[in-house]
């Protein structure tokens, strides 16, 4: 997605009006073993009920906070492609109507599951206004896929992909994972292949982490998960990395590469610590340095928003806790931090309120200086956490 203008209103609270929108769909066809997400499986869900008490906290949201042009809208899950036709006809027209200015380029991204995707609906997508679809595609190997609870193959993936483009689309993302239950080396290569053979904009590639409450950790506590070495799972990042820079892609973030100016505009929002809207059950938001999540569960969060806002919680975000956020998520964006978007949001010198942690970073090679600030070296790269970690709770007040 492409970059975003480096101008926020945390210095000057309310200057600026939300332009970024997440949109929640907690429906899956199935749960899969590594998922930690707010997700349901879909059968006797009550689905519309879920999408008319969506349509009711847009339009409560935009009362009480007003949007300004909108640059970016994300639709996450769960799968919401799960939705039918004709209910994603009327989710999407829910969105139109309560976020109508939308700027000329903007990027509306929509997640997908392979085995979820036929013509008829990707063309109701199409015509709702998506632009972009990200492909949960994972692996190449059907057995991987099987052993990860995915419900589609590889077949699925390439047909999803041709009835992708009939409909219109041009700009399209696919998931990977590594470091999987029985994944190789040369498993993981061979997915890169594959996924490079289908020359798309974009392609964000993750590490597998074993969540509490999924299956996956289930299993690991009873020592029955079969997961590679963890000197594997680095070969397999620094292969990844090595095989998408030949092809020519773009690492902009830790996880993620694209052609030239198919950033992800949505995750650059909150890579750059930006305000945006959070909707839907469990969803997060970010506005006015106020941070919200929504109540999770299905009916509640339908019975939720017919007394108003489904909070489950809501919390202002410190300044202090702001800036140290801004350091953290901003690392992970291969360009690295900038002074003087620090500076504009906070009113504050990154150079002075984090002299000590810089320095330690600086001096123990994981952090370089650019001439707009600093960003991860390639060692920092590898290493990135203990670097976000380095930031945690680093500023001590009276």
């Amino acid at each position: 997605m492409a970059e975003r203008k480096h101008h926020k209103q945390n210095g000057h609270l309310g200057s600026r009006k939300p332009q970024a929108v997440y949109l929640h769909i907690p429906f899956c066809t199935n749960k899969c073993f590594y998922c930690d997400f707010n997700s349901y499986v879909l059968k006797d869900q009550p689905v519309m009920d879920y999408l008319v008490a969506l349509d009711r906290e847009m339009e409560l949201t935009v009362e009480q906070t007003p949007p300004g042009q909108i640059k970016s809208i994300f639709v996450g899950g769960g799968t919401p492609t799960v939705l039918k036709p004709d209910e994603m006809a009327y989710f999407l027209k829910s969105v139109r109507t309560h976020f109508p200015d939308w700027s000329d380029d903007i990027e509306f991204s929509m997640e997908a599951n392979p085995g979820t995707t036929d013509l008829e609906k990707l063309t109701v997508m199409r015509e709702g206004g998506v632009n972009r679809v990200s492909f949960g595609v994972q692996a190449f190997q059907n057995d991987l896929l099987s052993g990860i609870g995915r419900i589609h193959n590889t077949d699925d993936v390439y047909k999803s992909l041709e009835n992708a483009r009939k409909a219109g689309f041009d700009n399209m993302s696919i998931d990977l994972m590594f470091g999987l239950p029985n994944q190789t080396l040369e498993m993981l290569s061979e997915s890169v292949t594959k996924a490079l053979e289908l020359n798309l904009n974009h392609y964000s590639i993750y590490s597998l982490k074993v969540e509490e409450n999924t299956l996956f950790h289930t299993m690991y506590q009873k020592n029955q998960l079969p997961l590679p070495h963890e000197d594997d799972e680095l070969q397999m990042y620094l292969l990844l990395m090595d095989r998408m820079k030949q092809a020519g892609y773009n690492q902009y973030e830790i996880s993620n590469f694209s052609k030239p100016g198919f950033e992800s505009r949505h995750n650059m929002t909150y890579w750059l610590n930006e305000d945006y809207y959070g909707l839907g059950a469990g969803a997060h938001g970010y506005v006015g340095r106020q941070r919200h999540m929504n109540i999770k569960g299905v009916n509640p969060y339908v019975e939720g928003v017919k007394q108003g806002l489904p909070r489950l919680d809501s919390f202002p975000i410190s300044k202090e806790e702001a800036m140290e956020d801004f350091l953290m998520v901003g690392l992970r964006v291969m360009q690295g931090v900038s002074k003087a978007h620090f500076e504009e949001q906070f009113e504050d010198q990154m150079d002075v309120v984090f002299a000590s942690q810089l320095d330690k970073m600086l001096n123990a090679g994981l952090l370089e200086t650019t001439p707009e600030g600093y960003r991860l070296s390639q060692k920092g790269i590898l290493f990135g956490n203990d670097v976000f970690a380095e930031f945690i709770g680093s500023i001590v007040t009276n």
